[in-house]
């Protein structure tokens, strides 16, 4: 595959699907990105910008019929999904984006999995990992090669979303083991690896990258020396105690969102989700940023 071939992308309005389509564009790729009809404010003027530099929109969503879906997928070689969302998105929208890329003709498919290692957990283990895999499922018997890239967590959301730093009170929480480790990449490095292997004619399967590879206490260190701050590391419990937090919670909330940051470290912290190797050599071009070099450049 060269850089002439054009590459189909999912999800271009958000974080991790922008800054793919911002990667392609860099390597000289041709990009067409599918947006909701509508598309206004931030998301419209981040898309302009991405036009400016060669992208190629076309209006429809993931729950068109497949005839229109392949319409708008038309010439692609590769599609990349990078939606977030609930099932019917992660399932029902992948899934009939998949059949709509083999009926225009596409090779390949790279689905929006992002995340720790997948092919080691259950379904129950994370919900939104179990959408990702029945997805996955769903669509086993596809004529086109799946290509899924798997980046850890990221460092946005282990900084700054998950609960495990309150900058306020001074203090990094984990469960579990303290020197388990785990793997770690920026939105950013995931979206250049991302950019890689879809124009990587020798990529095949599961792809797995991290920026670093820390434990909590590696983790806890890496922020006080980048800030400066001393910051207290509180262990919360045991790997155990964290599944019966998790299983409390469950029973007291309609909501799995309330718990699911809880599945993800769980995933983490017992080592279950943990890569047993990485793919960043294959792609030496791609220099992913340290977590020092990113608190320091202020993405806290």
């Amino acid at each position: 595959m060269t850089t002439t071939s054009k590459i189909f992308v999912a999800g271009a309005t958000g974080l991790l699907g922008g800054r793919i389509v911002a990667a392609l564009l860099d390597q000289g790729a041709a990009v067409r990105a599918l947006v909701r009809p509508g598309t206004e404010g931030d998301k419209k003027a981040a898309l302009t910008a991405l036009e400016a530099r060669g992208l190629e929109l076309v209006e429809g969503d993931l729950s068109d019929p497949v005839e229109k879906l392949a319409a708008a997928v038309g010439d692609a070689t590769t599609v990349i999904s990078a939606v977030q969302g609930g099932p019917d998105l992660i399932v029902d929208g992948q899934v009939n984006l998949v059949r709509a890329a083999e009926r225009a003709g596409a090779r390949r498919f790279v689905p929006s999995d992002f995340a720790v290692d997948i092919t080691k957990l259950d379904d129950d283990d994370n919900f939104m990992i179990g959408w990702r895999r029945q997805a996955a499922a769903a669509y086993g018997d596809t004529s086109l090669e799946v290509l899924s890239v798997l980046n850890g967590a990221f460092y946005e959301v282990m900084v700054g979303f998950m609960g495990i730093v309150d900058w306020e009170a001074g203090t990094v929480s984990h469960w579990g083991d303290a020197d388990q480790p785990l793997d770690l990449t920026s939105i950013t490095d995931t979206a250049a690896f991302t950019a890689a292997v879809a124009l990587d004619p020798e990529a095949k399967g599961t792809q797995r990258f991290a920026g670093e590879v820390l434990s909590m206490r590696q983790f806890h260190q890496t922020l006080e020396r980048a800030t400066g701050r001393t910051l207290e590391l509180k262990n919360l419990g045991t790997a155990d105690e964290l599944r019966a937090e998790i299983t409390r919670r469950a029973a007291a909330s309609q909501n799995p969102f309330d718990y699911v940051g809880l599945q993800y470290q769980w995933c983490m912290v017992t080592g279950k989700a943990k890569f047993d190797t990485l793919d960043n050599a294959k792609y030496p071009q791609v220099k992913p940023v340290s977590l020092e070099e990113f608190v320091r450049e202020g993405h806290v």
